[in-house]
């Protein structure tokens, strides 16, 4: 059967928030906004968010929102990122967010209907995201007998429950990588075990910031062909990846921008905005340069590449910046002069053996994750395409 949503459930919008941090406290209700969202269907618990009373609730007219209530942000930048959460309990929630309060419809039914049917697809003006709860109330929902709403529920539940479990163990490979560095190198701080005391820019041959903004404008992409260089973002450093990315430049550009060539085996690092993310680029990568947003560090030999990298990981917080808006890297000066500890090279290796052991290890969770997602999305088009 195909209704309009609100045939089947109650659409309204949070009601306000209440000001000041002396309105929120240790007891009470959740109160959920807008930017708890990613936090909570990360799998944070409701109970550790901000919380309001009933006296402050009674005095901001805040409404509870019962348990089951799907909720999404229906205005501001958040609104544009399609995240839906259903309510494990009762909550107050930000007018931000749209709350779906299920009447003849199974709550994590309509989560999954909602992630396939993207709510922000309504939004009309992304430079002002916003999603009327009218438009909202007249989304068209296909809920089918109620037998088959629950074996979808269950089969996704039980899909989404593998998704959640690869990813945990990724997580706990790369806390097993963290806490072998640790053991074997040491605080980097304290450095325990005397190692050689240097600086970033002598285990380098060479650091190199971005070009100016001026130096490599939209204008100058071109299209990809047999004579053009890749532009490699910010994007290659966060999403470990150099196989993404449509920006290229002529040879004449890139000869011009000679400077900032980054070759295999160079490792990238953002440093505008997502500071800190760092990856090594692989061999075999396109040849091209990297734009404004990333710094590129070419090892001399005096580190191994995977200890590097576990070291600036570890050491990245200690990043100078500036900017009123995006934060941004001070100075390359600075980053060359950043302290580093240089261990024996016999240590490097042992460390590097361990941590490939580990990367096949994550491969092959890697690997079943990936073939677990693309089940989920063959699912969602089955049953909501």
């Amino acid at each position: 059967m195909r209704y309009k949503l609100q045939e089947i459930a109650n659409v309204a919008a949070g009601q306000g928030a209440p000001q000041g941090d002396h309105n929120y406290c240790d007891y009470g209700m959740p109160f959920v906004k807008a930017g708890n969202l990613a936090e909570l269907i990360a799998g944070a618990d409701i109970g550790s968010i901000q919380k309001v009373n009933e006296e402050v609730a009674k005095k901001h007219r805040l409404k509870l929102f019962r348990k089951g209530s799907v909720l999404f942000a229906k205005s501001g930048m958040s609104c544009l990122k399609g995240f839906v959460y259903v309510l494990p309990s009762d909550a107050y929630v930000v007018s931000h967010l749209a709350c779906v309060t299920p009447e003849k419809v199974n709550s994590k039914y309509l989560k999954y209907y909602f992630l396939f049917h993207k709510p922000n697809t309504l939004i009309k003006d992304e430079a002002y995201p916003s999603i009327s709860l009218t438009d909202i109330a007249n989304m068209v929902v296909q809920v089918p007998e109620n037998n088959v709403v629950r074996n979808v529920v269950s089969t996704l539940e039980k899909v989404e429950f593998l998704l959640a479990l690869y990813k945990s163990q990724l997580q706990k490979l790369d806390e097993l990588v963290k806490s072998r560095f640790i053991e074997m190198f040491g605080d980097p701080e304290t450095n325990p075990y005397r190692w050689e005391k240097t600086t970033v820019d002598d285990v380098c041959s060479s650091i190199v910031r971005g070009p100016f903004g001026s130096a490599l404008k939209k204008e100058f992409f071109v299209e990809r062909d047999n004579t053009t260089y890749k532009v490699y973002e910010q994007k290659h450093a966060i999403q470990k990846s150099a196989t993404i990315g449509t920006y290229y430049v002529s040879e004449e550009k890139f000869n011009e921008l000679r400077r900032f060539e980054c070759l295999p085996g160079d490792i990238i690092m953002s440093c505008s905005g997502t500071m800190g993310e760092l990856y090594q680029l692989p061999q075999g990568c396109e040849k091209g340069i990297i734009n404004q947003a990333l710094c590129k560090f070419t090892l001399n030999g005096k580190m191994l590449p995977i200890a590097f990298l576990t070291y600036m990981k570890e050491t990245i917080g200690n990043l100078e910046t500036k900017g009123s808006g995006i934060k941004n890297i001070a100075a390359v000066s600075y980053v060359k002069s950043m302290p580093i500890n240089l261990p024996p090279m016999q240590v490097q290796h042992q460390f590097s053996a361990f941590v490939q052991e580990v990367d096949k290890s994550k491969f092959a969770v890697r690997q079943a994750l990936d073939k677990t997602q693309q089940l989920f999305d063959s699912l969602m088009q089955e049953y909501f395409g």
